[in-house]
């Protein structure tokens, strides 16, 4: 089966491989001085070189129910998913070089991922197309609003806004795969296991994310309910990142969504073009 009519017809999904931060020392808290700004990315973080490597081997496994097109775009998908783990492995070396102990969280995240990969195959690519949406619209979010991370050490800003342009720039992949893995599926199964799989995915995300913040607080010395009030402002209203994407996720909900029903490669080019990334080979 090919990409959905939807994904557009000349998009290039393409690598860019770029390493950041090797000449620079952890810094603790490097989204402004702020522990609490720093430990909502951080938590985020921690689960991106497991949960990335789940993504590339579940959408491997229905390869083989791809046309060509679509096939090349997974091997691309695959290649970027790769680099981001790399370099989430070095920037939580990172983290862990400031002073953080992650160990807890990887066992975390391992322990559940490992519950996932029991699951049967057309789940855990559910599962990935909810959590390919779920980095999809933050990245959009953190591609469009400055505010995010612009007090962010330089190294770090480039990282996550190389990372926000990749996971825009791949967002339908997953999708257009679990599409050709149920073609011959009712519509409301496929939408049945959809909606199942984010629901249960929703929950994963946000258990994990707030364990990974309490486990941060806790070695800050600020687990306490004046910082989680001070976390849920950051996230909900200032600067927002979740309070922002709420709509866009609601969006997965509707029986026709697809992700490329917003084109925003706009903001790959804007991106691009003020932090002087480049493409591989370009």
């Amino acid at each position: 089966m090919a990409p959905h009519p939807n994904t557009p017809q000349d998009l290039k999904i393409t690598s860019r491989d770029l390493a950041f931060g090797r000449k620079e020392q952890g810094v603790r808290h490097w989204l402004g001085g702020d522990a609490i700004a720093t430990a909502f990315y951080n938590a985020l973080s921690a689960s991106f070189p497991q949960g990335e490597r789940f993504f590339m081997d579940s959408v491997r496994n229905f390869k083989s129910k791809a046309d060509p097109k679509l096939q090349q775009q997974i091997v691309a998908f695959t290649t970027q998913e790769a680099l981001h783990t790399r370099e989430h492995v070095f920037f939580n070396q990172q983290i862990a070089s400031a002073g953080y102990d992650l160990s807890r969280l990887d066992a975390v995240i391992r322990k559940r991922l490992d519950f996932g990969r029991k699951r049967p195959k057309l789940e855990q690519l559910g599962a990935t197309i909810a959590l390919e949406h779920f980095t999809a619209i933050l990245a959009h979010e953190a591609l469009a609003n400055p505010a995010h991370f612009a007090d962010a050490t330089p190294e770090a800003r480039r990282m996550w806004k190389w990372h926000a342009i990749e996971e825009v720039e791949h967002k339908s992949v997953a999708f257009d795969t679990f599409l050709a893995a149920t073609k011959n599926m009712p519509g409301w199964q496929r939408y049945f296991i959809r909606v199942r799989t984010m629901i249960v995915s929703t929950f994963m995300f946000f258990e994990f994310l707030f364990r990974g913040i309490a486990y941060l607080f806790a070695q800050d010395g600020i687990n306490t309910p004046a910082s989680w009030m001070k976390m849920f402002g950051f996230m909900l209203f200032r600067p927002g990142m979740i309070g922002r994407v709420i709509l866009p996720y609601l969006a997965y909900y509707k029986p026709s969504f697809h992700p490329w029903q917003e084109d925003d490669r706009g903001l790959i080019a804007q991106t691009e073009q003020a932090l002087g990334l480049q493409a591989a080979g370009t």
